[in-house]
């Protein structure tokens, strides 16, 4: 396997870690509204709203944190959603999703902070 592969096989993992993460924090009523097919969606279109918005790229402030404002990425991948012929989906349920996906990526964070 070269190393592209394992790259691919690797992202495949950590997206189902993160999805099976999601799953876990969502409440019983916002879970049962998404599939999984929707949750990888979801979750693709928040990292592509991360790397297109420049928003990685700010300077962290003192903790080392970068203040990510929710609603526009709820906003961005309701419209993605739209636009790709997903479906409708509501802000508040989007809003679980997406922190869900910070929930996760604060908790890797802290694994490598031990």
């Amino acid at each position: 396997m070269d190393s592209f592969e394992q790259e691919l096989l690797q992202d495949a993992e950590d997206d189902a870690r993160t999805v099976e993460f999601i799953k876990n924090y969502l409440p019983q009523e916002v879970k049962e509204k998404f599939t999984d097919e929707e949750l990888y969606y979801f979750l693709d279109v928040i990292v592509e709203y991360y790397a297109q918005s420049g928003v990685l790229d700010e300077t962290p402030d003192s903790d080392g944190y970068i203040e990510i404002d929710q609603d526009k990425v709820v906003d961005y991948v309701i419209r993605q959603a739209r636009k790709d012929k997903m479906g409708e989906f509501l802000p508040e349920d989007i809003l679980w999703v997406v922190q869900g996906e910070m929930e996760y990526a604060e908790s890797l964070d802290d694994d490598e902070a031990e």
